[in-house]
């Protein structure tokens, strides 16, 4: 069995493209996200890890940058699909 990556609040950060690790802990947070371990970082202080794999998959079923969620609930209210017609 292979050892899971493990990634600290600042790799997610980077890898999320967020300001700064508590910007990353908050969102992770937000996400469900829980730390699996924590180790000493440069500092000595204790550090959350968190499964680089679920990070990754909670990144990617975010909605993208000015995604109109709204439109898409709207759309299922009316029980059409969104799309305008030409007609």
């Amino acid at each position: 069995m292979t050892e899971r990556e493990l990634w600290s609040a600042a790799r997610a950060a980077d890898h999320l493209g967020l300001a700064g690790t508590h910007s990353a802990r908050r969102t992770l947070s937000r996400w469900g996200v829980q730390a699996v371990a924590y180790e000493r970082g440069e500092s000595g202080r204790l550090e959350a890890r968190y499964d680089a794999q679920e990070v990754r998959d909670k990144a990617a079923t975010r909605p993208g940058r000015g995604k109109r969620t709204d439109l898409m609930r709207k759309a299922a209210a009316e029980g059409t699909d969104g799309v305008a017609s030409d007609a």
